[in-house]
């Protein structure tokens, strides 16, 4: 059951007792313990309340003792208590269970909590009279135990996480029709004591309610409890991703956005850094990870009322046979083809997955090097292209595979361009292109003030929003210091378009140095070092700063650290990593009377089903998709309303004022005790604390462009406040535009010594302005009067037109209503300008409410009866209850209890 379980051990059996999160509802699972080897689980699937629960574990623990009447210790014990089972496993002895003891609150999207495992319990099953001992079980034990369940796994109770969040929104968008066909085969799980009644449909209180199955390649745990999935109920199963999330506030003036980014990372062909390169027989590529950013206005929870939008980018290993030798001991080892590919089977297979999953165009970003004095990556670049080209000829043109090569390496160490302005026009052609998720229609805004780029705005445009369909999937060698550049660029242009959409601000770009880029940035690099760290063995090598060279020179030397740290951990660690990654997650099953994990040479054939068995079934070399993916692109066939779909679909009916789906409760949690100090929307990272400069009269915007080596704890010693705003209007004046696709080509194939651009080229960077001494008054005067055309963007004529004068005597006349001010001073009025004005009615019950004079309402006949009616309740003389009454009672009675 969801959010908290507890053990209790009996001498023949564990009971595990489960509740929601009010402790109102219960379920118990009967484990059997004298089954040596085998797992026994019994589940009623019967919903207990409070008191029949205790009333069941009373019997239980009566029936435990070795004499009845005995009280002691003979009876059950509580063996642990936690929030959640990870699964079950079983290596040469009997089975373990893994029970999550403690969790941490890391992102809420839309009310629903986003936890992060922080430790966890292994309780071995069977119990002593009946275990059989084996001499390999303790190592068994150990190399599991190697991956650490508290670095980076995350779950939810109520939130699909495997599935993105257009995904989500979208299966809750289908027709009311086909859940109604859904629900008449699941209407005994939903049997109402009272529907004879019409109780359950009455006022339409009726809550369809909707399970999707989870994405198996970004469930870690799948195999964990592929034992018990097909026999206890569904809430008893939670699954668990890998990879990274973070969430920060974004204060708008006061408007509380959410910012969060979630990667999941594949649980298909898993591994680390030399040990997993390319791609296995499947099409599953190495390190590969979709990253998802998702923003909403946190001031509105629900789905159905709130603005969400998100966006999807993936990166993972070049979709080839390949890999690199380690036992040369070389910093860079060669990189070798494994099997040639002539029909490009394995990327046919990798990029069929793709159309499925994010629809059509699918953008390859290969940042690897293309020019190079002895032939290295570029190996990699050359068979790449090849497959693109072959798979190419059999997609219709409008949704052919975009590939983009260029080589990051090279722009890096020339002078004369900027790496970033370079992957910012990139960055906008793939936005434009795939466009991204929002749910709900542009806004009125938009369509009065039309912006050039948001009508090039590729995706799908919905009655009910955008969806974006395509993706972009980035890759270099490892996937890690220039790919989470290259995605922090693409994200940033996305966030500009989201924030741009959700009506936030006016023209959909942001500057870099301001506090909004400045929180997303930060996210980006523990993005970025979270997964570096778990393929790689170490954080980041190059970071934003560093492409951007306004790292401090400090930051070299932490380099160098993190190099040594990645070649010490690729060298030495990263085999026994390998080995418990594939315990884990079941890619090798302990059998006995076989080789052990241990004793193996090498993994290949684990990760290879075809070197192990045929296929009986071979794809066609020019139809390399699967059916029915083509007929519905650019839509991912995954979110199509069709039958195949909706087999992965669980539909249920509920009560609207259910717990289970209260979301009110699920976020506020009126029934436990909390404090500010311990509040999660409190307590994350927030643009205005940790970002924003602490002077007093700066500009509280967070899309202002500060000094960058401004922060939130830096405060400027001798400058005034007006030099200050000067300073902040002049930089944010200085930063130049983006520049275009024709002024900066990111093609690959131009040198750096026959670039164009001149060395003294501005970046998008900023760079603050000195201001002036006060010697000057001449010059400080031109900085501090400009024009109203600069500063505000229009020029006021001499003489207002008589429409404004209109509106300016209604708001004079609104404040002269509110104030009450002596009618003298209406007089400027003339009489023929307050024709107009709107005589507003107070919608306050109060006839007098404002600053200066409240009067209390009169109450009426009604609200009087009842008033009595409840002094008479606490004196003892109750009235009698009517039929109103009666239904009311007894719907209470049906959502609480039954």
């Amino acid at each position: 059951m969801k959010n908290r379980n507890y053990s209790l051990a009996g001498r023949q059996r564990y009971f595990l007792v489960g509740s929601n999160p009010a402790e109102t509802k219960y379920r118990v699972l009967k484990i059997d313990r004298t089954e040596p080897k085998d797992l026994v689980i019994i589940d009623d699937k019967h919903v207990y309340t409070q008191q029949e629960v205790r009333e069941l574990l009373g019997r239980l623990d009566l029936g435990n003792r070795t004499k009845i009447g005995q009280k002691g210790s003979s009876g059950l014990s509580r063996a642990v208590s936690a929030f959640g089972i990870v699964g079950f496993i079983r290596f040469l002895e009997g089975y373990y269970i893994v029970l999550i003891t403690k969790r941490r609150k890391m992102a809420d999207i839309g009310g629903h909590a986003i936890y992060k495992i922080e430790d966890t319990n292994m309780i071995y099953i069977p119990n002593d009279s009946v275990r059989v001992t084996h001499p390999d079980e303790a190592r068994y034990l150990r190399i599991f135990q190697n991956v650490d369940l508290s670095s980076n796994f995350y779950f939810s109770y109520s939130y699909d996480l495997s599935h993105s969040l257009q995904y989500n929104l979208t299966v809750l968008r289908m027709p009311l029709e086909i859940l109604k066909t859904e629900t008449t085969q699941t209407r005994q799980e939903s049997f109402d004591i009272f529907e004879d009644e019409g109780l359950s449909t009455q006022g339409g209180s009726g809550v369809f309610g909707i399970c999707s199955k989870p994405y198996e390649k970004y469930v870690w745990n799948g195999k964990l409890l592929e034992a018990v999935k097909n026999t206890v109920h569904h809430d008893w199963l939670l699954y668990i991703i890998h990879g990274f999330c973070g969430q920060s506030k974004l204060l708008i003036y006061g408007r509380p956005i959410y910012v969060t980014l979630i990667a999941r990372r594949s649980s298909k062909f898993a591994g680390t850094r030399f040990l997993k390169r390319g791609s296995n027989s499947e099409g599953d590529v190495a390190n590969e990870v979709e990253t998802e950013q998702i923003l909403y206005d946190a001031s509105v929870m629900s789905f159905s009322a709130g603005s969400y939008s998100s966006y999807v980018q993936v990166r993972g290993s070049v979709p080839l046979y390949w890999s690199q030798d380690i036992s040369t001991m070389m910093p860079k080892p060669p990189i070798t083809l494994d099997q040639a590919d002539p029909f490009a089977h394995i990327a046919a297979l990798h990029f069929d997955q793709m159309l499925q999953r994010f629809g059509s165009p699918i953008i390859i970003l290969n940042l690897v090097k293309e020019r190079e004095k002895r032939k290295h990556e570029r190996i990699l670049s050359e068979e790449l292209v090849a497959a693109v080209t072959y798979l190419n000829q059999f997609l219709p043109p409008e949704h052919a595979i975009i590939y983009i090569p260029w080589d990051m390496a090279k722009y890096t160490k020339s002078k004369l361009c900027n790496v970033l302005d370079r992957l910012n026009v990139i960055a906008e052609s793939v936005v434009k292109k795939t466009g991204f998720f929002v749910n709900r229609p542009d806004s009125y805004c938009n369509v009065l003030r039309p912006d050039e780029k948001w009508n090039e705005l590729g995706g799908c445009v919905v009655s009910t929003g955008r969806l974006q369909t395509g993706v972009l999937r980035t890759n270099c060698v490892d996937c890690l210091d220039r790919t989470n550049t290259a995605q922090f660029m693409v994200g940033k242009c996305a966030l500009a378009y989201q924030l741009y959409s959700l009506g936030l601000i006016d023209k959909p770009n942001l500057q870099f140095d301001t506090d909004a880029v400045r929180l997303f940035e930060e996210l980006y690099e523990d993005h970025g070092d979270t997964l570096s760290l778990q393929y790689g063995g170490s954080q980041l090598v190059h970071r934003v700063k560093t492409y951007r060279k306004i790292a401090p020179w400090t930051q070299h030397s932490k380099d160098i650290m993190q190099t040594l740290s990645r070649y010490y951990s690729n060298a030495f660690s990263d085999a026994d990593r390998q080995e418990s990654i594939n315990l884990f997650l079941g890619v090798f099953k302990p059998v006995e009377g076989k080789p052990h994990l241990w004793e193996l040479p090498t993994d290949f054939y684990l990760h290879h089903k075809n070197t192990l068995s045929l296929s009986q079934t071979r794809r066609s070399y020019t139809y390399w998709w699967t059916t029915g993916v083509l007929k519905h692109l650019p839509l991912p066939f995954d979110e199509v309303t069709c039958a195949e779909n909706r087999r992965k679909l669980t539909v249920k009916k509920f009560h609207k004022y259910e717990e289970e789906i209260d979301i009110h409760n699920e976020f506020f949690r009126p029934y436990e005790l909390s404090s500010f100090d311990e509040t999660f929307c409190l307590a994350m990272t927030n643009s205005t604390r940790d970002f924003m400069p602490k002077n007093v009269g700066i500009d509280p915007s967070p899309f202002t462009v500060r000094k960058p080596d401004e922060t939130g704890k830096s405060v400027l010693g001798n400058k005034s406040n007006r030099e200050e705003t000067v300073l902040q209007r002049k930089t944010a004046a200085s930063a130049p535009p983006p520049p275009s696709e024709e002024a900066v080509s990111s093609s690959s194939e131009d040198d750096s010594g026959t670039d164009k651009e001149d060395e003294g080229a501005v970046s998008q960077r900023s760079t603050p302005v000195k201001v002036t001494d006060a010697g000057d008054n001449t010059k400080i005067t031109e900085n501090v009067v400009q024009s109203t055309k600069d500063v505000y963007g229009v020029n006021l004529s001499d003489v207002p037109s008589e429409d404004d004068i209109t509106i300016y005597a209604r708001f004079v006349q609104l404040g002269q209503s509110q104030h009450k001010q002596d009618k003298s001073s209406q007089q400027f009025c003339s009489k023929h300008q307050l024709d107009r004005v709107i005589n507003l009615i107070p919608i306050s019950s109060f006839s007098q409410d404002n600053i200066y004079e409240v009067q209390p309402p009169r109450a009426d006949r009604k609200s009087i009866e009842i008033f009595h009616a409840h002094i008479q309740a606490g004196k003892g003389n109750m009235q009698p209850l009517g039929k109103d009454d009666f239904l009311m009672y007894r719907e209470y009675i049906r959502n609480r209890y039954l």
